[in-house]
């Protein structure tokens, strides 16, 4: 998967410069062995800062020497347009924040395009959505952004959970998201489920997102969203109580959530956690 991820990086048809930097979370450093055209280098750093996602991300920032950034998991893949039309973006919206693309979803030897249907996404829209169809692995940043007004991706949510979520909410505070509505990023998901041992660690993670977020309590719709994925993540958990609390909230915020009903359905033990995570999955979904 590494292999692909920096080959499809490498492989990029922009005419600029790109610098791979590979990040080693807790592992032992070890680079694929890939051909490196003209214009551009690759290199490995370890995670020095947080273990995890977040302090893997941020070490890649630091080391990296380029005026723009982008993320890429390593279980994704670029189309090889991707830096060239997400730059020709940015320099086109000075007021933009960053951009981010649409994406193909590969799941079960199935493949779903989704590009959002906004050619922008402000902070407003985010409260009401997280826009899933732009995936972290698309965004493209100023690195000045990133060591200012932005920051950095945050390293105090529990696991990392919804770290892309919460660099979203931030970055759209100082001016719009631009999105490239094209898929450009392949996404592989996987059967396992991330989520089948930290089920309360994600929800703890987006109740965090609630108290530093104060102005979803004006949204009545990603109110309720948020709630009924708590509600969902805790019932996995086997927190019946806490799951049917925010089960109420969601309901009282609005009764359409369907989140809400789908984690009564777990907390009865009607259906399994990881059920329901496959079946949206097979329909190129997430809860």
């Amino acid at each position: 998967m590494l292999r692909r991820a920096v080959a499809s990086i490498l492989g990029q048809d922009y005419a600029g410069e790109i610098e791979c930097v590979v990040v080693f979370d807790r592992t032992e450093i070890a680079l694929p062995d890939v051909e490196v055209p003209a214009g551009r280098t690759l290199r490995a750093v370890p995670n020095e800062r947080t273990p995890g996602l977040a302090g893997a991300r941020n070490s890649g920032i630091v080391a990296s020497t380029g005026s723009l950034v982008a993320h890429c998991d390593d279980d994704d893949e670029w189309l090889p347009e991707k830096i060239r039309l997400e730059v020709d973006a940015l320099a086109a919206r000075p007021d933009a924040s960053m951009v981010g693309t649409g994406m193909f979803v590969h799941y079960d030897g199935k493949v779903f395009p989704r590009v959002p249907d906004l050619p922008e996404i402000t902070f407003r829209t985010l409260l009401r959505s997280r826009i899933a169809d732009v995936h972290t692995s698309s965004f493209l940043i100023r690195k000045e952004d990133l060591d200012g007004r932005i920051g950095l991706v945050d390293e105090e949510l529990p696991r990392s959970h919804a770290e892309d979520y919460e660099f979203m909410l931030r970055a759209a505070r100082h001016g719009p998201i631009v999105v490239v509505r094209r898929p450009l990023v392949r996404a592989y998901w996987h059967p396992v489920s991330f989520f089948a041992e930290s089920w309360s660690t994600h929800a703890a993670a987006l109740e965090e997102l609630l108290r530093r977020f104060p102005e979803f309590r004006t949204d009545r719709v990603g109110y309720a969203r948020i709630s009924g994925q708590i509600a969902f993540l805790l019932a996995g958990a086997g927190e019946r109580r806490r799951s049917m609390e925010w089960v109420r909230r969601a309901v009282g915020a609005d009764w359409r959530e369907r989140r809400a009903y789908i984690a009564l359905l777990v907390s009865s033990r009607l259906v399994s956690p990881g059920f329901v995570l496959r079946m949206a999955h097979r329909a190129g979904k997430g809860i």
